[in-house]
């Protein structure tokens, strides 16, 4: 069972994501009870472009105790999938849950960002993109204007005069 799981990971990383995802579906077949099993099959159908078969096996890695790095590839991988799929609420709470279990992942923050974005929460959206960027960003021209950036971050709206 290692052998084939390893070797699926490997065709993913080969760009041969159909074998990888067949051999997946069949590990999880034998094993469905396997939370890391479950969120490779779940990965593997991201990749190839078919979110709504992804989540069901995001949801049940989650549930069977995914943890550390792999839970949190799964939060952001099952928020990210919620928001293309257009349920922004469901990738609001996981991005949530996501933030709340890992504060320090900048890619969570901005997937985040994304779907409140689409629930029209724009002024929230643009003031964590902006702090992210600050913290993140290695750009001389941008840090020099830092303490600027995160004082406006919450206050686009206001006019100065």
């Amino acid at each position: 069972m290692r052998k084939e799981l390893d070797r699926a990971i490997e065709l993913r990383k080969e760009g041969k994501q159909k074998e990888s995802n067949e051999i997946l579906l069949k590990l999880v077949k034998e094993l469905p009870d396997d939370p890391f099993i479950n969120y490779q099959c779940a990965w593997s159908f991201d990749v190839l472009g078919e979110e709504s078969k992804a989540v069901p096996f995001y949801e049940n890695a989650i549930r069977l105790g995914l943890s550390g790095k792999e839970l949190e590839g799964a939060l952001l991988g099952l928020g990210s999938t919620y928001r293309t799929l257009g349920d922004y609420e469901k990738s609001k709470n996981v991005f949530l849950k996501g933030m709340d279990l890992f504060p320090n992942n900048k890619a969570i923050l901005v997937f985040y960002s994304m779907t409140l974005y689409n629930l029209k929460e724009h002024n929230s959206s643009m003031e964590l993109l902006l702090k992210c960027l600050i913290d993140t960003t290695s750009d001389k021209e941008i840090l020099s204007y830092k303490k600027a950036i995160n004082f406006y971050s919450d206050k686009l709206d206001d006019i100065w005069s």
